[in-house]
């Protein structure tokens, strides 16, 4: 490979792993609004049910919240899996360039995290990022048949 040719093709790599850090980054953003929106809804819960006098709130009221959280932790769940597929494709573009570099730093650090003692610790990001959307869609879906249970009950 001529130097011009490595040159450019160093380039697009580096250009190629900057925008796959950018990804990452807006995947951070997405899930700190999520997080923030889901606690929101959360303390709007607590104080409705804390500060209505004499009372347990109207089920609407608790039900729609619920189903409101609901749907935004599923809506968290695929905006996950969605920049989980993006960052797929962006690593293996990376690896395809690798292929022509003397050093194929991404496809390494796989390597290394797939075998050895220490894969058994490695818990690809994305799976451990779904617990939380998982964790809030079935409290809200709780919230909702247990309301719907005291009701029927009283």
């Amino acid at each position: 490979m001529v130097d011009s040719q490595r040159s450019e093709l160093l380039e697009i790599y580096r250009l190629h792993a900057e925008l796959a850090d950018r990804v990452s980054q807006r995947r951070e953003g997405a899930n700190r609004l999520y997080v923030s929106l889901l606690m929101t809804l959360v303390l709007f819960l607590a104080a409705l049910l804390r500060f209505t006098p004499g009372s347990v709130p109207g089920t609407a009221v608790v039900i729609f919240a619920c189903v409101t959280g609901a749907a935004l932790s599923a809506s968290w769940w695929l905006v996950i899996r969605s920049y989980c597929q993006l960052s797929t494709g962006k690593f293996r573009a990376l690896h395809e360039l690798e292929g022509h570099l003397a050093y194929a730093f991404y496809i390494r650090e796989w390597e290394l995290l797939g075998k050895g003692k220490d894969s058994a610790r490695y818990w690809r990001l994305t799976k451990a990022e779904t617990v939380l959307p998982w964790t809030f869609f079935l409290v809200f879906c709780g919230v909702v048949v247990a309301v719907l249970c005291l009701n029927g009950a009283g």
